[in-house]
């Protein structure tokens, strides 16, 4: 295990009906002027916008609004939002939505209280000072409810990049898991997938002895296995919808990922699919994530065996373990298929004689360097061959 510091203060509220409590946690961390940063439709059709509004007044904190964020949230509203906080002088942002929304929210206190171009944060500048940001949470995926990562689209040339700092991490996250009930179920897959992603992402390293996080990792993965099918059979499944909830959480505050080199490649190949493309993330990574593995798995062939029999159920054949990691990653497709994942680039949208342009972009563009990826390094070709396994 490698040396490391963690500190993860987000105060988490936890339950049914707890978004009424927002306004107590806004005045509790020092908000006293609110932007309260959304997406639309079901927000406002649920009345959850005007509970939280509600809450607000209750403490007698006034806000401003700003809706409008679409998945893979972009680089125009991050700018408007910015421009909102600086006129109005806010001094507290409150995301009700999901990781989109939290993700924009992040990139606008990252913003407001800088001199640049907020961009600078995500060719690699590190974020050292925000506005605070609270997050009332609607969907169980991205997780960014508790870690101090954001993602954003970038309009002119369609990067999608991220951003990384302890000062992005929310003050507080409401987390009511009867909120996600209504999600329709590709929804709900899509997030389950992305938490999966999550937990994979650090769990395929080259750090020996981290027993630990690997258990906390197979722990968490066959909680989604277990919870996924659970919420798409039925929606209205609380307590399955609670422990995705968590688990979402759990997956990338970093407490999984402690002591251990992580790899992240599988998000920058799918980064550029649904920049292209505007899928939905979670799809893009099921028709990523098992090509990756595919590739990469002479890389370590025992430790994808190990995920093959701890989570997927599969025996160990000693005499050929790359037998067992290939069994491995074909359950992991059955399963993502199971709860109504995508396979293929076809059915993203995605067009094969886009994969060379897609490659270059992933390991050059917006300054990188031409490799991605901590587990292995990836080059152009190696992205490119990737994208094609997914034809």
């Amino acid at each position: 295990m490698e040396n490391f510091t963690y500190y993860a203060p987000t105060y988490f509220v936890f339950g049914k009906d707890q978004e009424s409590t927002a306004g107590t946690y806004v005045k509790r961390f020092g908000g006293s002027k609110v932007l309260i940063h959304y997406g639309g439709g079901s927000v406002v059709r649920s009345s959850l916008l005007d509970r939280v509004k509600a809450s607000l007044a209750g403490e007698g904190i006034p806000y401003v609004e700003l809706g409008g964020v679409h998945p893979n949230p972009r680089s125009g509203l991050v700018y408007e939002g910015i421009e909102l906080c600086k006129k109005e002088q806010i001094d507290f942002i409150l995301a009700v939505g999901g990781g989109s929304v939290i993700d924009s929210s992040k990139a606008i206190a990252a913003g407001s209280v800088y001199d640049g171009d907020f961009w600078d944060f995500y060719q690699g500048k590190p974020v050292t000072k925000a506005l605070p940001v609270g997050t009332v949470l609607t969907i169980a995926a991205a997780g960014s409810e508790g870690s101090p990562d954001s993602v954003i689209t970038y309009e002119d040339g369609q990067f999608k990049r991220g951003a990384s700092g302890e000062a992005l991490r929310p003050a507080f996250s409401i987390l009511n898991p009867a909120l996600t009930q209504t999600l329709p179920a590709y929804q709900s897959a899509c997030g389950i997938t992305d938490i999966m992603a999550h937990l994979f992402e650090r769990y395929f390293t080259n750090t020996k002895e981290v027993e630990v996080t690997d258990r906390m990792i197979e722990g968490l993965l066959l909680t989604m296995v277990h919870e996924g099918p659970r919420v798409i059979a039925d929606p209205n499944n609380y307590d399955a919808r609670a422990n995705i909830m968590w688990a979402g959480m759990m997956a990338h505050n970093n407490s999984c990922g402690v002591g251990r080199g992580q790899d992240w490649a599988s998000h920058d190949i799918e980064h550029e699919l649904s920049a292209q493309y505007d899928c939905a993330h979670g799809a893009g990574l099921a028709v990523v994530f098992p090509a990756w593995m595919e590739y990469n798995i002479d890389h370590d062939v025992m430790r994808f065996a190990q995920v093959a029999t701890r989570v997927w159920g599969c025996s160990m054949d000693f005499a050929n373990p790359k037998k067992t990691a290939l069994e491995g990653i074909a359950r992991f497709r059955a399963f993502l298929r199971s709860i109504g994942m995508p396979q293929t680039f076809e059915e993203l949208g995605a067009k094969g004689e886009d994969i060379p342009a897609m490659a270059h972009k992933a390991v050059y563009g917006n300054g990188r360097s031409g490799s991605i990826g901590g587990f292995v390094s990836l080059s152009e070709d190696d992205v490119a061959n990737i994208y094609r396994k997914m034809l």
